[in-house]
């Protein structure tokens, strides 16, 4: 269970988590619990095939944390033996009854990603990215554009609404060598300054929470109050309208008409007073927030690259911006934002630093040319290999 879970942290989805455990030949939980003498019933044609729906539903058990959970389903009667579903805040979960597997840190980082389910790719590489890079104008995802034959310097990122529709939305573009390299930055510089100011990363954090969300949370209890007075209002107006209608002031077509219209209402108040009551209540859970990404930071001190399970431990949501060529080249704009909302970064990027990169490498692997041409001057067999060896290097240089 723990590899499933660590699988996934790392960017495997199900199915791909299947055919690993199905390869390396663990068994499927009913052969197990058969193997131990738990269940001599069992129905299973394979008992080391591994299904995508299994590994799915692994990993939305909190049994893994120690609970138990009753009420999950339910039959519509004693008649009727099929088990429907209940939804998850019918749940009553008991806490802390056994053993857990499962950490909470790595349970939550795991119902992130699942949020974000993403296409299986043909290459086996994982792509760090995948679910974390949106377009910051229509908020789609980015797709990933790689392949075999592209260098990884030409591996790249687009917009799927513009992919799909190009009226809809303008072309996002950013490679992705270029998008690590400001993320490792942006990270790097953030390790560094929890780091060495922890205190002050926590006050100032707290600081700007409170300046947004006290004035967030005024206003959404102020409209939780005006909705619970009006939600009064209506039971007083159905008690006088069907009083009315008794007494025969109103007819029943016009009683039918008013009292669909007060429940329509009223069901819509109720509805907006259970959101803002969630919204507050996510609101006011901003502080272990903070305490749970000083956790999370305090576990590393300098990356040199980035693994998905990294990327999702500390990162929320990038969002890149279209260029901009007003100014004469190419500029473009990138919103860092880490785990829980606790801080951003952005980041413009500047499309004449990249070129003189590219031309200091140019150079740089020109001299490789001119000093393996003087080594293999010589018979015409080394020129050839030379020649073989300048269109290698080209290759990788562009």
């Amino acid at each position: 269970m723990r590899r499933i879970f660590k699988m996934c942290i790392e960017g495997y989805g199900p199915n791909q988590i299947a055919k690993r455990l199905s390869a390396d030949s663990i068994l499927i939980p009913a052969a197990y619990a058969e193997s131990k003498g738990y269940c001599k019933s069992a129905t299973y044609k394979y008992p080391t095939r591994w299904g995508s729906q299994t590994i799915a539903k692994i990993l939305e058990l909190y049994e893994y944390l120690g609970h138990m959970v009753n009420f999950k389903t339910h039959t519509k009667s004693y008649k009727h033996k099929k088990r429907v579903d209940n939804p998850k805040e019918d749940w009553v979960i008991f806490e802390n009854t056994h053993p857990a597997i499962i950490s909470q840190h790595d349970f939550d980082l795991v119902q992130e990603l699942r949020k974000h389910k993403r296409v299986l790719q043909k290459c086996e590489e994982v792509n760090p990215f995948s679910g974390m890079v949106y377009c910051a104008d229509c908020g789609k995802p980015m797709y990933l554009c790689r392949s075999r034959s592209l260098t990884k310097e030409k591996e790249h990122m687009k917009c799927s609404t513009y992919a799909k529709d190009q009226n809809e939305c303008s072309a996002h573009f950013i490679r992705t060598c270029v998008l690590k390299e400001i993320l490792l930055k942006e990270i790097n510089k953030m390790l560094g300054y929890v780091r060495e100011n922890k205190g002050k990363f926590i006050d100032k954090v707290v600081e700007a929470s409170n300046e947004t969300h006290i004035s967030e949370i005024k206003i959404a209890k102020k409209t939780i109050a005006k909705s619970e007075k009006r939600i009064a209002e209506i039971d007083k107006l159905f008690n006088r309208l069907y009083e009315d209608n008794v007494s025969g002031k109103i007819s029943d077509e016009r009683f039918e008409m008013m009292s669909a219209s007060y429940e329509a209402e009223q069901k819509q108040l109720k509805t907006t007073v259970e959101e803002l009551t969630k919204f507050i209540e996510t609101k006011e859970q901003q502080t272990s927030d903070i305490s749970r990404f000083i956790e999370i930071v305090s576990r590393y001190e300098q990356l040199t690259d980035i693994t998905p399970e990294q990327m999702h431990e500390l990162i929320e949501r990038i969002e890149v911006h279209a260029h901009d060529k007003s100014s004469g080249h190419r500029q473009q704009k990138v919103d860092i934002y880490f785990r829980f909302r606790v801080a951003s970064a952005s980041v413009v990027l500047d499309g004449r630093d990249y070129r003189k990169k590219k031309r200091l490498r140019r150079a740089y692997l020109r001299n490789l040319f001119d000093r393996d041409l003087k080594l293999l001057y010589g018979t015409p067999t080394e020129i050839s290999l030379f020649l073989l060896y300048r269109q290698v290097l080209h290759h990788f240089s562009k």
